[in-house]
């Protein structure tokens, strides 16, 4: 039974509580209901200890489950919440089997031979009920499974009676087609989650380069703005790519797009937890400082410039682009997203308009000197 994949262990385990909340009233129904018959049909000579005892107990941990059931289900499910019912389920689960279990073995030898198969049937449909209902847990649901049927079903292959050896031979058919079942569902649960996985990072990240996307900074500046009240500032700087057209339309299309992976790669490394890096589209970037960031009082715009300095080395190719940055600050620069977002623009757009200034003069300079 291979492991679930670290990137949807924590909604698997979500998905499990729900589905264990969901099913196991079913179970403790399914089981209230047989204890009546179970301890009606219990061996003469037993103790009444066993005979009823162990029926009424198991009545009484049934009701304690379906009000626990209930007051569980109103309330919020956390992840350490979920965690606890999975494994209070299947350890509850597993002891409540044992007792099962042992009830119908001690039945089985204190009743006569004609009764035998009456103990099998009762243990083997509650341990399959059982079983499906937790198929959620695929270790509890397959314990119970073995503790349920393997003790009867070894007592019914050695009577040495044909007819409980060939019921004790379909049992354990429909107990491996179960666990089939439960295994089954277990791996397409996996695969959904998985899949949701995937479709949540493809709406939310860069194709192209794996960084967040606009969709993703809209949605964290809107967070922050959420609880801001009297948290810190925070800041954003919008970067828009010098000389990268130039580049893209010598060494085509596919160089671009690789000299725009390591530019992300270069800014990710720059911010690193510090905050968040998005690509907005084309040669357009974005730089999300949070409240409380270690980046939060250093020079964003010449940090960044720092890190792109540096020539990028694409197939063998020495490569180099500047940047324009614009960076607005909460709450000075805007009370809103729209209001940070065209402060910003404005910015970048005076460092562009200034970088135009100085390479014309600088080419009139040159003109006049020649």
């Amino acid at each position: 039974m291979p492991p679930i994949p670290a990137a949807i262990r924590d909604d698997f385990t979500l998905l499990r509580a729900r589905r264990v909340e969901t099913q196991t009233p079913m179970m403790y129904l399914m089981l209230l209901a047989t204890t009546p018959t179970a301890a009606w049909a219990g061996a003469a000579d037993l103790h009444w200890g066993i005979k009823y005892g162990m029926p009424a107990l198991l009545a009484v941990l049934c009701v304690l489950g379906l009000i626990e059931n209930k007051v569980s289900r109103s309330r919020h499910l956390s992840l350490r919440r979920a965690q606890l019912i999975v494994k209070k389920t299947a350890s509850v689960s597993g002891w409540v089997g044992v007792m099962c279990s042992s009830w119908a073995v001690l039945n089985w030898f204190a009743s006569p031979v004609e009764n035998h198969s009456s103990f099998a049937m009762i243990i083997a449909m509650g341990s399959l009920a059982t079983a499906y209902c937790l198929s959620a847990i695929r270790f509890a649901a397959i314990l119970n499974l073995v503790i349920g049927v393997v003790p009867i079903s070894a007592l019914m292959l050695s009577s040495g009676r044909p007819a409980e050896i060939g019921a004790a031979m379909s049992l354990l058919l429909a107990t491996a087609i179960l666990v089939r079942f439960i295994l089954q569902g277990h791996a397409m649960l996996v695969d959904l989650l998985q899949l949701q996985h995937q479709t949540r990072d493809l709406a939310h990240t860069d194709p192209l380069t794996g960084l967040a996307n606009r969709r993703t900074l809209d949605a964290r500046i809107a967070a922050l703005l959420a609880k801001a009240g009297d948290a810190p500032g925070f800041k954003l700087a919008l970067l828009d790519l010098d000389g990268f057209k130039p580049v893209n339309d010598a060494h085509g299309h596919a160089i671009g797009d690789k000299l725009l992976c390591a530019i992300a790669d270069r800014l990710r490394e720059a911010i690193g937890d510090g905050g968040l890096v998005a690509r907005q589209g084309g040669d357009e970037f974005a730089v999300l400082i949070p409240p409380h960031s270690a980046l939060h009082d250093a020079p964003l715009a010449e940090r960044i410039l720092i890190t792109l300095a540096r020539p990028h080395d694409i197939d063998g190719v020495p490569l180099q682009v500047g940047a324009s940055i614009g960076v607005a600050h909460w709450p000075d620069d805007g009370a809103d997203a729209d209001a940070l977002f065209e402060h910003a623009d404005r910015a970048l757009y005076q460092v562009k308009a200034e970088l135009r200034r100085d390479d014309a003069q600088q080419t009139r300079s040159l003109a006049a000197n020649a």
